[in-house]
């Protein structure tokens, strides 16, 4: 399936456009989109030293921060390796804070399907509102689409049967992995077309995260399956942000290419560790190391 040319899309001037957002970055250097930035964080810890406790004490930190901040909002999420799902879930005061679990054998997506499908299906049932898998790129960097296209299907078809409630999907292309601006394109229409709910960067175990030029190319690509199916899907770039321009930069992207609508925790999300305190430090005017 050559998505492109379903969609009626090619990726042109695509350096320019950043460019032209970048100009006007300044816009949205302010405390209002730093505020609303710290409610669209997937506040994240996945290293390999993560413990229960650990994972435990961010929850708490989670739960005492309105007490300290009152004026500024609660993270989107709280995003962990599947088998702390139920850690958090147990720990949060407030279920807005969903419980994001990164799936499917993440980082590489190198593992069997049933393996992966189990995975998420199982950090589900311990909790898990929304679940990151990656593309399966052995199979989408050899032009086996339909392949990809499969995995991602079978994982949202078992997740969403696997409790009355809903269950976000998050699909990680790794824009830093693929060859092209095209490829970016592609593998986003391929994700959007199996089921994603949002479409998301980058894992940060790369050496190549997010860039603005392919949040640029996914986000056009969102606004394109939009028009065509009206269904909405949001957009999530990962890896590598961490600073209040970082946020100002995509957060301008978002209201460039998809509008205001966009502009909410629904659909646009931020994978990130230490933007938190950075976006914390700016609107208190001091240095701030909460979490």
């Amino acid at each position: 399936m050559n998505y492109l040319e379903k969609y009626g899309y090619v990726p042109t001037n695509i350096d320019e456009k950043v460019a032209e957002v970048k100009a006007r970055q300044q816009q949205w250097q302010t405390r209002e989109v730093y505020a609303k930035a710290l409610g669209m964080i997937d506040l994240t810890s996945l290293t390999v030293s993560d413990t229960p406790t650990k994972i435990a004490a961010m929850t708490q930190k989670v739960n005492r921060f309105n007490g300290l901040y009152p004026d500024y909002p609660l993270p989107a999420s709280i995003c962990v390796y599947p088998n702390f799902a139920k850690t958090v879930a147990i720990t949060r005061d407030n279920p807005d804070v969903h419980v994001t679990v990164v799936g499917g054998c993440f980082p590489a997506s190198q593992s069997f399907l049933d393996v992966k499908v189990f995975e998420c299906v199982k950090a589900v049932g311990d909790g898990a509102d929304e679940v990151d898998i990656v593309l399966a790129l052995n199979s989408f960097l050899d032009g086996r689409y339909e392949d990809s296209f499969k995995e991602i299907s079978e994982i949202k078809k078992a997740i969403k049967s696997a409790v009355k409630r809903k269950v976000v999907l998050k699909v990680i292309l790794e824009t830093g992995s693929l060859g092209s601006y095209e490829d970016i394109a592609q593998a986003s229409f391929l994700a959007m077309e199996a089921g994603a709910d949002f479409i998301k960067t980058s894992t940060g175990k790369t050496s190549v995260s997010a860039t603005p030029e392919a949040a640029y190319i996914m986000c056009e690509c969102i606004s394109k399956y939009v028009t065509a199916t009206a269904r909405k899907v949001g957009f999530k770039p990962a890896g590598g942000i961490s600073t209040p321009e970082d946020a100002a930069l995509y957060y301008g992207i978002v209201d460039t290419v998809l509008g205001e609508q966009w502009l909410c925790k629904e659909y646009f999300r931020f994978g990130a560790s230490r933007m938190a305190n950075n976006l914390l430090s700016a609107l208190e005017g001091e240095e701030i190391k909460y979490y």
